[in-house]
């Protein structure tokens, strides 16, 4: 047999013995990724990236938790409460299609349908051609760091891409074994048509401009250090040569302050973010980024013992899951659920949406919003079982939010007190039922995400959470019940109505999980009064419905 050459056998070993050393907590691949849902995700709550990890051609796919479409808006349905009792009248007479007509034409949101979470831009790194071996990626969970390694020309290369809660940036570290052989161009690339490129005085790349009919306008800024080498802004790129090592941080901001404040400027705000890291070294900024992130990711360790089928690539393992043994790849898929909240939830963020904080569409799948007739309440089930219980503060911050918008809907829809959210909401807090109403029409939202809040009193024994923001949603969202349940003419039964059950469709009166999750919140209501030592004829009234 013909032995291969020093150089290909030097690799091979290297790479045998990178695959023995590495992490159990790690997804790696032996080529890059092709779809977008085959790159590594990394996150710090406002920002997230996909890396692809192309050799000589990098592509960063990156998001910002406020790029989306609309503006602040009240969806509510202005006198919607004047055809409450007939859309009810017609459901217990069992004309279904009567009610959804008369709900399509007097009780649905303004507009129909809520806004979508959007693409930010693109980051690309293009270095020179050249063969390739030796070729590596991955994501190390419990670093939060996803690499890639290959050899091109005899020279090895290295780049470290990572998302940073402390600093509020994406990090892209590019490194090589041979001095002064690092050599790339990075640009930005909007994922919006009216967006202008700049090459600004201090040497960053700066990308603004705004997402189509909406009124949020926003900034991408990317700054280069090198050692060793030059760099310069040409043609809308930062040009690196002659480099020992290079870093790359990327900020992004908008204009968005609060849902119904846009008026923030997104430069400034990427100014100050960057200043505040950029006489921190990377060797510094890594380091910020590790402690924060294992300070969560360590919390919890889960060993369900391994075998050789751990040591193939990922993609490789989860082909052959189905007939092979490997219950390492659950401890890693457990794992990988947790990485994938600490880096989309995080306080001062908005909260994970459909796809977490990663979305490469303008066009998005139930536009990447929060569906909270159950996905949104997925999303946060583990959460503190899984000892994350702080990536819980952007949904209650959210449900805030929602109180505020809930109450006018309630009012508008239902002559109700309280706070009303039904299945969907977006960056702007729509709460009024949206898109269809022979699905849209679901009064149990914000019923159901407020159990989080008892749930997070439950793990935390935290009373002054309980007092200042958990038992007020609670009791705001109990006391819209106690003004919107209606008796069953029949029974004589309290019904939800009119609603429907979610996934099912159709509207009626009193579907079984609505009356599951009103009387789950009444009894954490009472709880967490009780606890309180506050509203005893509050509880006893909820007690008795």
């Amino acid at each position: 047999m013909k032995k291969p050459p020093v150089v290909a056998l030097a690799i091979l070993l290297a790479a045998a013995a990178a695959a023995a050393q590495q992490s159990p907590l790690t997804l790696w691949y032996n080529q890059p990724a092709v779809l977008w849902t085959d790159a590594l995700p990394v996150g710090n709550g406002q920002m997230g990236a996909m890396i692809f990890g192309g050799a000589a051609h990098e592509r960063i796919q990156f998001n910002q938790h406020t790029v989306w479409t609309g503006e602040p808006h009240d969806y509510a349905h202005k006198g919607a409460a004047q055809s409450l009792a007939k859309i009810r009248e017609l459901l217990w007479a069992g004309k279904q299609k009567e009610a959804e007509d008369l709900a399509m034409r007097e009780f649905m949101s303004e507009p129909l349908h809520q806004k979508a979470y959007q693409a930010f831009g693109d980051l690309s790194i293009e270095m020179p051609e050249g063969e390739i071996a030796g070729y590596r990626r991955w994501l190390d969970l419990d670093t939060g760091v996803a690499s890639v390694e290959f050899t091109q020309n005899g020279t090895a290369y290295r780049r470290d891409v990572f998302a940073s809660y402390p600093g509020n940036v994406i990090v892209v570290r590019l490194s090589c074994s041979k001095p002064g052989g690092l050599a790339f161009q990075a640009a930005l690339k909007s994922a919006h048509g009216n967006s202008q490129l700049a090459g600004l005085p201090s040497g960053e790349l700066s990308m603004t401009g705004q997402v189509a009919d909406s009124a949020i306008r926003f900034e991408a800024r990317l700054a280069a250090t090198v050692q060793g080498g030059r760099q310069a802004v040409r043609d809308g790129k930062i040009s690196i040569s002659g480099a020992n090592s290079a870093t790359l941080i990327l900020a992004g901001a908008t204009n968005f302050v609060n849902y119904r404040d846009v008026s923030a400027d997104p430069k400034p705000r990427n100014t100050a973010t960057l200043a505040a890291v950029r006489n921190q070294s990377y060797d510094a900024l890594r380091a910020a980024h590790l402690k924060d992130h294992q300070s969560l990711f360590r919390r919890v360790s889960l060993d369900l013992s391994s075998t050789p089928a751990a040591q193939r690539p990922t993609d490789e393992r989860i082909a052959a899951f189905a007939k092979g043994d490997d219950p390492a790849l659950v401890a890693l898929l457990f794992q990988y659920g947790r990485y994938l909240m600490i880096g989309s939830s995080r306080s001062g963020g908005q909260p994970a949406n459909l796809q977490g904080i990663w979305n490469d569409s303008n066009t998005p799948a139930w536009d990447s919003k929060y569906t909270d007739n159950i996905n949104t309440e997925m999303n946060y089930w583990p959460v503190e079982e899984t000892n994350l219980s702080e990536c819980h503060l952007p949904l209650f911050d959210a449900l805030q939010d929602l109180a505020q918008s809930g109450a006018i809907t309630a009012r508008e829809h239902y002559n109700a007190g309280g706070w009303v959210l039904h299945h969907n909401f977006d960056l702007w807090r729509g709460t009024a039922p949206i898109n269809a109403s022979n699905h849209g029409i679901w009064q149990t939202g914000g019923a159901w995400l407020s159990t989080h809040l008892w749930e997070h009193y439950l793990f935390t024994g935290d009373k002054k959470f309980l007092a200042a923001t958990a038992y007020p949603l609670m009791k705001g969202a109990a006391l819209f019940f106690v003004d919107a349940l209606v008796k069953d003419p029949k029974s004589g039964f309290l019904y939800t109505g009119p609603s429907n059950s979610p996934e099912q469709g159709g509207l009626v009166m009193g579907p079984t999980m609505d009356r599951e999750i009103v009387r789950t919140l009444f009894g954490e209501t009472i709880a967490a009064a009780r606890a309180l030592n506050v509203d005893a004829d509050l509880r006893d009234r909820l007690a008795a419905m």
